[in-house]
């Protein structure tokens, strides 16, 4: 297993990419479940460009994570923003899955805070982008360990619909993953990752996923 900043991506056939705003936990989760050695930091923005996991002719990328970073200036997220969609359109060829993480309990009140300044809300709008180009979109509900059992349906109830996907969520569990990073719990993540592999005919990269 390799991991680095510049990869060289000759022998590439697909690429896996995970995409989320700053701090939901994309780099955590990218290393508990490949064991790469991404660099993981405390403060938001540590990832300030792509980082490559590759696996044979599998390429995992975290992206840098977009919106709001604490200490970061406004310019800049702008740019890392620009660098995550440019990115996204030169590669959307080669990117077979989209893997977007999102904060499962700050997500709804993150798209209520954006909807009542009349904006679209950075997640939703990647999450459209992405759909939009062709690129078959995964949502990996975070956090989920912070969630009461009797709070969890009506949780992702209310991300689905946000994200535009009519409730209940249990209709969307071909999209929607509910995970934890930190408690290692990503089974229904590995799940449908599984399945697309399988739809491409790529059974060989289970011993990776």
């Amino acid at each position: 297993m390799k991991t680095s900043k510049t990869v060289a991506e000759s022998g590439i056939n697909l690429e896996i990419l995970f995409v989320g705003r700053s701090n939901v936990g994309k780099s955590s989760l990218i290393k508990e479940f490949f064991g790469a050695e991404v660099k993981v930091g405390r403060r938001p923005g540590v990832t300030l460009r792509p980082i490559h996991v590759h696996l044979s002719d599998l390429l995992i990328t975290d992206m840098p994570g977009f919106g709001f970073m604490s200490g970061v200036k406004d310019r800049k997220q702008d740019i890392v923003k620009d660098q995550v969609v440019r990115y996204i359109e030169k590669n959307a060829e080669r990117i077979k899955i989209g893997v977007l993480v999102v904060d499962g309990p700050s997500f709804p009140d993150i798209v209520d805070r954006w909807d009542s300044r009349d904006q679209i809300p950075i997640d939703i709008e990647m999450f459209d982008f992405l759909r939009e180009i062709g690129i078959d979109t995964l949502i990996a509900v975070n956090k989920m360990d912070k969630v009461k059992e009797s709070e969890y349906d009506p949780l992702l109830d209310e991300i689905t619909a946000r994200l535009g996907l009519e409730p209940p969520w249990e209709n969307w569990k071909h999209l929607v993953a509910p995970i934890s990073a930190k408690k290692g719990d990503l089974k229904a993540l590995k799940g449908l990752l599984r399945d697309r592999l399988h739809e491409m005919k790529r059974d060989d990269l289970f011993k990776y996923i």
